[in-house]
Protein backbone atom coordinates (compact mmCIF):
# COMPACT_ATOMS: atom_id res chain seq x y z
CA UNK A 1 0.00 0.00 0.00
CA UNK A 2 1.33 3.43 -0.91
CA UNK A 3 2.07 6.00 1.74
CA UNK A 4 -0.58 8.78 1.37
CA UNK A 5 1.96 11.37 2.46
CA UNK A 6 4.08 10.52 -0.60
CA UNK A 7 1.22 10.77 -3.10
CA UNK A 8 1.48 13.55 -5.69
CA UNK A 9 -0.01 16.79 -4.36
CA UNK A 10 -2.81 17.11 -6.87
CA UNK A 11 -6.36 18.30 -6.52
CA UNK A 12 -8.59 15.41 -5.51
CA UNK A 13 -5.92 13.40 -3.68
CA UNK A 14 -6.19 12.31 -0.04
CA UNK A 15 -3.51 12.98 2.57
CA UNK A 16 -2.85 12.59 6.28
CA UNK A 17 -2.14 15.94 7.95
CA UNK A 18 -1.23 16.96 11.49
CA UNK A 19 -2.74 20.36 12.34
CA UNK A 20 -0.14 22.68 13.83
CA UNK A 21 -2.12 25.86 14.52
CA UNK A 22 -4.91 28.07 13.21
CA UNK A 23 -4.49 30.63 10.43
CA UNK A 24 -6.06 34.07 10.62
CA UNK A 25 -9.64 33.37 9.58
CA UNK A 26 -9.91 30.16 11.62
CA UNK A 27 -8.71 27.37 9.31
CA UNK A 28 -6.24 24.77 10.51
CA UNK A 29 -2.67 24.78 9.18
CA UNK A 30 -1.01 21.50 8.27
CA UNK A 31 1.82 20.41 5.97
CA UNK A 32 2.47 17.61 3.52
CA UNK A 33 6.03 17.42 2.19
CA UNK A 34 6.55 21.00 3.53
CA UNK A 35 3.59 22.12 1.44
CA UNK A 36 1.14 24.21 3.50
CA UNK A 37 -2.49 23.11 3.47
CA UNK A 38 -5.32 25.09 5.07
CA UNK A 39 -7.97 22.73 6.41
CA UNK A 40 -11.57 23.81 7.06
CA UNK A 41 -12.81 23.29 10.65
CA UNK A 42 -9.58 21.59 11.77
CA UNK A 43 -8.18 22.13 15.27
CA UNK A 44 -4.60 22.38 16.57
CA UNK A 45 -3.40 18.97 17.70
CA UNK A 46 -5.67 16.96 15.40
CA UNK A 47 -4.37 14.43 12.90
CA UNK A 48 -6.83 14.25 10.01
CA UNK A 49 -7.30 12.57 6.68
CA UNK A 50 -8.14 15.32 4.19
CA UNK A 51 -9.21 15.72 0.59
CA UNK A 52 -7.12 18.32 -1.21
CA UNK A 53 -9.92 20.15 -3.00
CA UNK A 54 -7.91 23.11 -4.23
CA UNK A 55 -4.23 23.62 -5.01
CA UNK A 56 -2.69 27.00 -5.62
CA UNK A 57 0.82 28.32 -5.93
CA UNK A 58 2.39 27.94 -2.51
CA UNK A 59 -0.56 26.40 -0.62
CA UNK A 60 -3.53 24.08 -0.84
CA UNK A 61 -6.98 23.84 0.73
CA UNK A 62 -8.35 20.69 2.29
CA UNK A 63 -11.55 19.25 3.69
CA UNK A 64 -11.63 16.76 6.57
CA UNK A 65 -12.65 13.21 5.61
CA UNK A 66 -11.81 11.62 8.95
CA UNK A 67 -10.33 12.66 12.30
CA UNK A 68 -7.58 10.13 13.03
CA UNK A 69 -6.47 11.70 16.32
CA UNK A 70 -8.53 14.19 18.27
CA UNK A 71 -7.24 17.51 19.64
CA UNK A 72 -6.80 17.92 23.39
CA UNK A 73 -8.61 21.25 23.05
CA UNK A 74 -11.81 20.03 21.39
CA UNK A 75 -15.10 21.31 22.80
CA UNK A 76 -18.65 20.10 22.18
CA UNK A 77 -20.48 22.92 20.31
CA UNK A 78 -23.58 24.22 22.09
CA UNK A 79 -25.32 25.33 18.90
CA UNK A 80 -27.43 23.01 16.74
CA UNK A 81 -26.47 25.05 13.68
CA UNK A 82 -22.71 24.82 14.20
CA UNK A 83 -20.84 23.98 11.02
CA UNK A 84 -23.62 25.23 8.73
CA UNK A 85 -24.24 28.95 9.33
CA UNK A 86 -20.57 29.88 9.59
CA UNK A 87 -21.11 32.45 12.33
CA UNK A 88 -19.13 30.62 15.05
CA UNK A 89 -16.20 28.89 13.38
CA UNK A 90 -14.40 28.15 16.65
CA UNK A 91 -17.20 26.97 18.91
CA UNK A 92 -15.64 23.47 18.90
CA UNK A 93 -12.38 24.82 20.36
CA UNK A 94 -11.93 25.48 24.09
CA UNK A 95 -12.03 29.20 24.82
CA UNK A 96 -8.55 29.38 26.37
CA UNK A 97 -7.18 27.72 23.22
CA UNK A 98 -9.08 30.24 21.06
CA UNK A 99 -7.28 33.06 22.87
CA UNK A 100 -3.93 31.34 22.49
CA UNK A 101 -4.40 30.87 18.74
CA UNK A 102 -5.45 34.49 18.26
CA UNK A 103 -2.37 35.64 20.16
CA UNK A 104 -0.15 33.50 17.96
CA UNK A 105 -1.79 34.93 14.83
CA UNK A 106 -1.11 38.52 15.93
CA UNK A 107 2.51 37.69 16.72
CA UNK A 108 2.94 35.84 13.43
CA UNK A 109 1.61 38.83 11.48
CA UNK A 110 4.09 41.18 13.14
CA UNK A 111 6.97 38.81 12.49
CA UNK A 112 6.15 38.13 8.83
CA UNK A 113 4.73 41.51 7.76
CA UNK A 114 5.92 43.97 10.38
CA UNK A 115 9.53 42.80 10.36
CA UNK A 116 9.67 42.20 14.13
CA UNK A 117 11.08 38.69 14.67
CA UNK A 118 10.89 38.91 18.47
CA UNK A 119 7.45 40.54 18.75
CA UNK A 120 5.24 39.42 21.63
CA UNK A 121 1.69 40.42 22.56
CA UNK A 122 1.87 42.32 25.84
CA UNK A 123 -1.46 41.18 27.29
CA UNK A 124 -4.64 39.30 26.34
CA UNK A 125 -8.00 40.41 27.73
CA UNK A 126 -10.63 37.63 27.54
CA UNK A 127 -14.33 38.26 27.06
CA UNK A 128 -16.86 37.70 29.81
CA UNK A 129 -19.45 36.40 29.04
CA UNK A 130 -18.47 34.30 26.03
CA UNK A 131 -22.09 33.66 24.91
CA UNK A 132 -25.08 36.01 24.53
CA UNK A 133 -22.68 38.95 24.17
CA UNK A 134 -23.70 40.53 20.86
CA UNK A 135 -25.76 43.75 20.97
CA UNK A 136 -26.70 43.47 17.30
CA UNK A 137 -27.80 40.52 15.17
CA UNK A 138 -28.72 40.82 11.50
CA UNK A 139 -30.85 38.02 10.08
CA UNK A 140 -31.92 37.55 6.47
CA UNK A 141 -35.37 36.56 5.17
CA UNK A 142 -35.28 34.61 1.93
CA UNK A 143 -37.52 32.40 -0.20
CA UNK A 144 -34.50 30.17 -0.90
CA UNK A 145 -34.09 28.06 2.19
CA UNK A 146 -31.12 25.77 2.72
CA UNK A 147 -32.70 22.45 3.68
CA UNK A 148 -30.52 20.30 5.93
CA UNK A 149 -30.30 16.52 5.74
CA UNK A 150 -32.17 15.98 9.03
CA UNK A 151 -35.15 18.20 8.18
CA UNK A 152 -38.46 16.62 7.03
CA UNK A 153 -39.16 16.49 3.31
CA UNK A 154 -42.25 18.69 3.61
CA UNK A 155 -40.40 21.59 5.28
CA UNK A 156 -41.36 24.86 3.54
CA UNK A 157 -38.54 25.63 1.13
CA UNK A 158 -39.79 29.07 0.14
CA UNK A 159 -39.26 30.73 3.54
CA UNK A 160 -36.20 31.07 5.76
CA UNK A 161 -35.31 33.48 8.54
CA UNK A 162 -31.70 33.12 9.56
CA UNK A 163 -28.14 33.43 8.29
CA UNK A 164 -26.50 32.91 4.91
CA UNK A 165 -24.77 29.65 4.18
CA UNK A 166 -21.05 30.57 3.80
CA UNK A 167 -20.24 31.31 0.19
CA UNK A 168 -23.90 31.26 -0.92
CA UNK A 169 -25.60 34.64 -1.32
CA UNK A 170 -28.79 32.88 -2.45
CA UNK A 171 -29.24 30.31 0.35
CA UNK A 172 -30.30 31.04 3.93
CA UNK A 173 -30.25 28.62 6.85
CA UNK A 174 -33.38 28.83 9.00
CA UNK A 175 -32.09 29.72 12.48
CA UNK A 176 -34.08 28.70 15.56
CA UNK A 177 -31.63 29.75 18.23
CA UNK A 178 -28.43 31.79 18.14
CA UNK A 179 -26.26 31.59 21.23
CA UNK A 180 -24.36 34.80 20.47
CA UNK A 181 -27.41 36.96 21.18
CA UNK A 182 -29.47 37.31 24.37
CA UNK A 183 -32.25 34.72 24.67
CA UNK A 184 -34.95 37.29 24.00
CA UNK A 185 -33.55 37.60 20.49
CA UNK A 186 -34.50 33.98 19.87
CA UNK A 187 -38.02 34.77 21.08
CA UNK A 188 -38.18 37.63 18.55
CA UNK A 189 -36.96 35.26 15.82
CA UNK A 190 -39.76 32.81 16.64
CA UNK A 191 -42.47 35.48 16.78
CA UNK A 192 -41.46 37.11 13.48
CA UNK A 193 -41.24 33.72 11.74
CA UNK A 194 -44.64 32.56 13.00
CA UNK A 195 -46.46 35.79 12.16
CA UNK A 196 -44.87 36.04 8.70
CA UNK A 197 -45.92 32.48 7.83
CA UNK A 198 -49.41 32.83 9.31
CA UNK A 199 -50.05 35.98 7.28
CA UNK A 200 -48.43 34.84 4.05
CA UNK A 201 -45.80 37.58 4.06
CA UNK A 202 -43.37 36.88 1.22
CA UNK A 203 -39.66 36.64 1.87
CA UNK A 204 -37.36 38.39 -0.59
CA UNK A 205 -35.85 36.51 -3.53
CA UNK A 206 -32.21 37.61 -4.07
CA UNK A 207 -32.29 36.43 -7.70
CA UNK A 208 -35.63 37.73 -9.00
CA UNK A 209 -35.77 40.63 -6.48
CA UNK A 210 -39.41 39.86 -5.73
CA UNK A 211 -40.76 39.66 -2.20
CA UNK A 212 -41.41 41.95 0.77
CA UNK A 213 -39.42 40.96 3.89
CA UNK A 214 -35.63 41.31 3.53
CA UNK A 215 -33.95 41.51 6.95
CA UNK A 216 -34.66 41.37 10.66
CA UNK A 217 -32.13 43.36 12.69
CA UNK A 218 -32.22 43.19 16.50
CA UNK A 219 -30.28 45.63 18.68
CA UNK A 220 -29.91 45.34 22.47
CA UNK A 221 -28.83 47.65 25.24
CA UNK A 222 -27.04 45.24 27.58
CA UNK A 223 -26.79 47.91 30.30
CA UNK A 224 -30.23 49.45 29.72
CA UNK A 225 -32.27 46.41 28.59
CA UNK A 226 -33.72 48.45 25.72
CA UNK A 227 -34.41 46.52 22.50
CA UNK A 228 -34.89 47.67 18.91
CA UNK A 229 -36.43 45.58 16.12
CA UNK A 230 -35.66 46.83 12.61
CA UNK A 231 -37.83 45.28 9.88
CA UNK A 232 -36.14 45.83 6.52
CA UNK A 233 -38.49 45.56 3.55
CA UNK A 234 -38.14 45.93 -0.21
CA UNK A 235 -40.93 48.52 -0.42
CA UNK A 236 -43.15 50.55 1.87
CA UNK A 237 -46.41 48.93 2.97
CA UNK A 238 -47.44 49.52 6.58
CA UNK A 239 -50.63 47.48 6.12
CA UNK A 240 -48.57 44.35 5.44
CA UNK A 241 -46.39 45.09 8.47
CA UNK A 242 -49.29 45.61 10.88
CA UNK A 243 -49.50 41.95 12.07
CA UNK A 244 -45.76 42.00 12.86
CA UNK A 245 -46.00 45.32 14.69
CA UNK A 246 -48.98 44.16 16.77
CA UNK A 247 -47.49 40.74 17.44
CA UNK A 248 -44.14 42.11 18.61
CA UNK A 249 -45.78 44.68 20.89
CA UNK A 250 -48.07 42.10 22.52
CA UNK A 251 -45.89 38.96 22.55
CA UNK A 252 -42.53 40.65 23.26
CA UNK A 253 -43.41 43.72 25.37
CA UNK A 254 -39.72 44.15 26.23
CA UNK A 255 -39.21 45.60 22.73
CA UNK A 256 -38.92 49.39 23.17
CA UNK A 257 -38.43 50.44 19.53
CA UNK A 258 -39.70 49.12 16.19
CA UNK A 259 -38.61 50.72 12.92
CA UNK A 260 -39.04 49.91 9.23
CA UNK A 261 -36.12 50.52 6.90
CA UNK A 262 -37.04 50.40 3.22
CA UNK A 263 -34.38 49.17 0.79
CA UNK A 264 -35.64 49.11 -2.81
CA UNK A 265 -32.16 48.45 -4.23
CA UNK A 266 -30.91 45.08 -5.40
CA UNK A 267 -27.89 45.15 -3.08
CA UNK A 268 -28.24 42.79 -0.13
CA UNK A 269 -27.92 45.30 2.68
CA UNK A 270 -29.93 45.98 5.81
CA UNK A 271 -29.47 49.74 5.41
CA UNK A 272 -32.63 51.45 4.18
CA UNK A 273 -33.03 54.39 1.86
CA UNK A 274 -35.54 55.79 4.32
CA UNK A 275 -36.91 54.79 7.70
CA UNK A 276 -40.35 54.80 9.36
CA UNK A 277 -40.78 54.75 13.12
CA UNK A 278 -43.41 52.16 14.07
CA UNK A 279 -43.19 52.03 17.86
CA UNK A 280 -41.32 53.84 20.65
CA UNK A 281 -38.31 56.00 19.84
CA UNK A 282 -36.05 55.78 16.75
CA UNK A 283 -33.12 54.66 18.91
CA UNK A 284 -32.18 52.66 21.97
CA UNK A 285 -29.81 53.70 24.72
CA UNK A 286 -26.68 51.86 25.75
CA UNK A 287 -24.07 52.67 28.37
CA UNK A 288 -20.31 52.22 28.22
CA UNK A 289 -18.75 53.20 31.50
CA UNK A 290 -20.54 56.34 32.67
CA UNK A 291 -21.49 57.43 29.16
CA UNK A 292 -24.89 56.95 27.53
CA UNK A 293 -25.18 56.49 23.77
CA UNK A 294 -28.13 56.70 21.42
CA UNK A 295 -28.03 53.85 18.90
CA UNK A 296 -30.26 54.17 15.85
CA UNK A 297 -31.03 51.43 13.34
CA UNK A 298 -28.07 52.30 11.10
CA UNK A 299 -25.58 53.47 13.72
CA UNK A 300 -22.16 51.89 13.98
CA UNK A 301 -21.54 50.69 17.52
CA UNK A 302 -19.14 48.15 18.96
CA UNK A 303 -21.01 44.82 18.76
CA UNK A 304 -20.00 43.65 22.24
CA UNK A 305 -21.02 46.36 24.71
CA UNK A 306 -19.53 44.79 27.82
CA UNK A 307 -16.19 44.02 26.19
CA UNK A 308 -16.17 47.47 24.57
CA UNK A 309 -15.69 48.93 28.06
CA UNK A 310 -12.53 46.85 28.44
CA UNK A 311 -11.40 47.81 24.93
CA UNK A 312 -11.88 51.53 25.54
CA UNK A 313 -10.17 51.31 28.92
CA UNK A 314 -7.23 49.67 27.15
CA UNK A 315 -7.15 52.57 24.67
CA UNK A 316 -7.37 55.04 27.54
CA UNK A 317 -4.41 53.41 29.29
CA UNK A 318 -2.35 53.42 26.09
CA UNK A 319 -3.17 57.10 25.39
CA UNK A 320 -1.72 58.11 28.80
CA UNK A 321 -3.65 61.37 28.94
CA UNK A 322 -3.01 63.97 31.62
CA UNK A 323 -5.75 66.48 30.75
CA UNK A 324 -3.64 68.81 28.62
CA UNK A 325 -3.57 66.87 25.34
CA UNK A 326 -5.21 67.49 21.97
CA UNK A 327 -6.54 64.12 20.77
CA UNK A 328 -7.45 63.28 17.18
CA UNK A 329 -9.92 60.38 16.93
CA UNK A 330 -9.65 59.14 13.33
CA UNK A 331 -12.24 56.82 11.77
CA UNK A 332 -14.26 57.81 14.84
CA UNK A 333 -17.63 56.27 13.86
CA UNK A 334 -20.25 57.39 16.37
CA UNK A 335 -17.51 58.97 18.49
CA UNK A 336 -17.55 56.34 21.23
CA UNK A 337 -13.77 56.15 21.76
CA UNK A 338 -13.26 59.92 21.52
CA UNK A 339 -16.08 60.64 23.97
CA UNK A 340 -14.70 58.01 26.36
CA UNK A 341 -11.32 59.83 26.29
CA UNK A 342 -12.71 63.37 26.44
CA UNK A 343 -12.83 63.50 30.25
CA UNK A 344 -9.03 63.10 30.32
CA UNK A 345 -8.16 65.38 27.36
CA UNK A 346 -8.07 69.09 26.70
CA UNK A 347 -9.89 68.62 23.40
CA UNK A 348 -10.99 65.72 21.16
CA UNK A 349 -11.41 66.14 17.40
CA UNK A 350 -13.09 63.21 15.64
CA UNK A 351 -13.08 62.61 11.88
CA UNK A 352 -15.33 60.14 10.05
CA UNK A 353 -16.62 59.76 6.47
CA UNK A 354 -20.17 58.48 7.21
CA UNK A 355 -22.51 61.44 7.73
CA UNK A 356 -25.01 59.60 9.96
CA UNK A 357 -22.12 58.47 12.20
CA UNK A 358 -20.93 62.06 12.54
CA UNK A 359 -24.49 63.10 13.44
CA UNK A 360 -24.63 60.30 16.02
CA UNK A 361 -21.30 61.41 17.50
CA UNK A 362 -22.50 65.00 17.88
CA UNK A 363 -25.76 63.82 19.44
CA UNK A 364 -23.90 61.57 21.88
CA UNK A 365 -21.57 64.42 22.87
CA UNK A 366 -24.56 66.63 23.62
CA UNK A 367 -26.36 63.79 25.42
CA UNK A 368 -23.44 63.36 27.80
CA UNK A 369 -22.76 67.06 28.26
CA UNK A 370 -19.31 66.78 26.68
CA UNK A 371 -18.25 70.17 25.35
CA UNK A 372 -14.58 69.53 24.56
CA UNK A 373 -15.25 67.21 21.59
CA UNK A 374 -16.05 68.12 18.00
CA UNK A 375 -16.75 65.81 15.07
CA UNK A 376 -16.05 66.49 11.39
CA UNK A 377 -17.08 64.60 8.27
CA UNK A 378 -13.95 63.70 6.28
CA UNK A 379 -12.63 61.11 3.86
CA UNK A 380 -9.42 60.21 5.65
CA UNK A 381 -7.87 58.65 2.54
CA UNK A 382 -7.50 62.16 1.11
CA UNK A 383 -8.42 64.64 3.86
CA UNK A 384 -4.90 65.54 4.98
CA UNK A 385 -3.57 65.70 1.42
CA UNK A 386 -4.72 69.29 0.91
CA UNK A 387 -3.69 72.23 3.06
CA UNK A 388 -6.24 72.79 5.81
CA UNK A 389 -6.29 73.38 9.54
CA UNK A 390 -8.86 71.55 11.65
CA UNK A 391 -7.52 72.72 14.97
CA UNK A 392 -4.39 72.57 17.11
CA UNK A 393 -1.92 69.84 16.15
CA UNK A 394 -2.49 66.57 18.02
CA UNK A 395 -0.51 65.32 20.97
CA UNK A 396 -2.18 61.92 20.72
CA UNK A 397 -3.84 60.26 17.72
CA UNK A 398 -6.23 57.32 18.01
CA UNK A 399 -6.97 55.43 14.79
CA UNK A 400 -9.63 52.73 14.43
CA UNK A 401 -9.65 52.00 10.67
CA UNK A 402 -11.75 49.43 8.79
CA UNK A 403 -10.50 45.90 8.14
CA UNK A 404 -8.39 46.99 5.15
CA UNK A 405 -6.33 49.21 7.43
CA UNK A 406 -5.13 52.70 6.56
CA UNK A 407 -4.49 54.06 3.10
CA UNK A 408 -0.76 54.55 2.45
CA UNK A 409 -1.35 58.31 2.21
CA UNK A 410 -3.01 58.23 5.63
CA UNK A 411 0.09 56.64 7.15
CA UNK A 412 2.20 59.42 5.63
CA UNK A 413 -0.26 62.03 6.89
CA UNK A 414 -0.03 60.62 10.42
CA UNK A 415 3.73 60.94 10.35
CA UNK A 416 3.43 64.57 9.20
CA UNK A 417 0.99 65.31 12.03
CA UNK A 418 3.83 64.15 14.29
CA UNK A 419 1.91 63.29 17.48
CA UNK A 420 3.99 62.14 20.40
CA UNK A 421 1.82 59.06 20.81
CA UNK A 422 -0.46 56.99 18.60
CA UNK A 423 -2.97 54.31 19.60
CA UNK A 424 -4.03 51.98 16.78
CA UNK A 425 -7.21 49.92 17.29
CA UNK A 426 -7.28 47.11 14.74
CA UNK A 427 -9.70 44.37 13.73
CA UNK A 428 -7.18 42.81 11.32
CA UNK A 429 -3.68 41.84 12.52
CA UNK A 430 -2.26 41.63 8.99
CA UNK A 431 -3.12 45.21 8.03
CA UNK A 432 -2.11 46.38 11.52
CA UNK A 433 1.33 44.81 11.04
CA UNK A 434 1.64 46.39 7.58
CA UNK A 435 0.72 49.86 8.86
CA UNK A 436 2.93 49.41 11.92
CA UNK A 437 5.88 48.73 9.65
CA UNK A 438 5.23 52.07 7.91
CA UNK A 439 4.99 53.95 11.19
CA UNK A 440 8.11 52.35 12.63
CA UNK A 441 10.14 53.11 9.50
CA UNK A 442 9.10 56.76 9.96
CA UNK A 443 10.44 57.01 13.50
CA UNK A 444 7.82 55.52 15.82
CA UNK A 445 8.46 52.73 18.33
CA UNK A 446 5.87 50.03 18.98
CA UNK A 447 5.88 49.88 22.78
CA UNK A 448 3.07 47.40 23.43
CA UNK A 449 0.15 45.54 21.88
CA UNK A 450 -2.87 44.16 23.72
CA UNK A 451 -5.29 41.60 22.33
CA UNK A 452 -8.88 42.32 23.41
CA UNK A 453 -11.17 39.43 22.48
CA UNK A 454 -14.38 41.07 21.32
CA UNK A 455 -15.89 38.07 19.55
CA UNK A 456 -15.52 34.68 21.27
CA UNK A 457 -16.01 31.58 19.07
CA UNK A 458 -15.28 33.58 15.92
CA UNK A 459 -12.04 34.21 14.05
CA UNK A 460 -12.20 37.99 14.58
CA UNK A 461 -9.28 39.60 16.40
CA UNK A 462 -9.12 43.06 18.01
CA UNK A 463 -5.72 44.48 18.92
CA UNK A 464 -4.71 47.77 20.55
CA UNK A 465 -1.16 48.86 19.64
CA UNK A 466 0.71 51.80 21.21
CA UNK A 467 3.29 53.78 19.24
CA UNK A 468 5.60 56.42 20.68
CA UNK A 469 7.63 58.89 18.66
CA UNK A 470 11.33 58.07 18.93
Amino acid sequence: MSNPELLPLRKGTEHTVKIESLAYGGRGIGRVQDFVIFVDRALPGQTVKILLYRKRKGFGEGRILEVLKESAFVETPVCEHFGLCGGCKLQHLQYTAQLEQKRLQVEDSFRRIGGLPNFKVTDTIPADPIYAYRNKMEFTLSNRRWVTADEPEDVPRNFALGLHIPGRFDKVLDIHSCHLQPEIGNTILRVVREIALENGLKAYDPKTHIGFLRHLVIRYGHRTQEIMVNLVTSYENLELLEPLITGLKTQVPEVTSIVNNINTRKGDTAYGEWEILLHGEPFIREMIGELTFHISANSFFQTNSLQAERLYETVRTAARLTGSEIVYDLYCGAGTIGLYLARDAREVIGLEIAPFSVDNARTNAELNGIKNAQFIRANLDTYFGSPRKIGPPPDVVVVDPPRVGMHADMVKALVKLSPGRMVYVSCNPTTLARDAQGLMSAGYDLTQATLVDMFPHTAHIETVAEFVKS
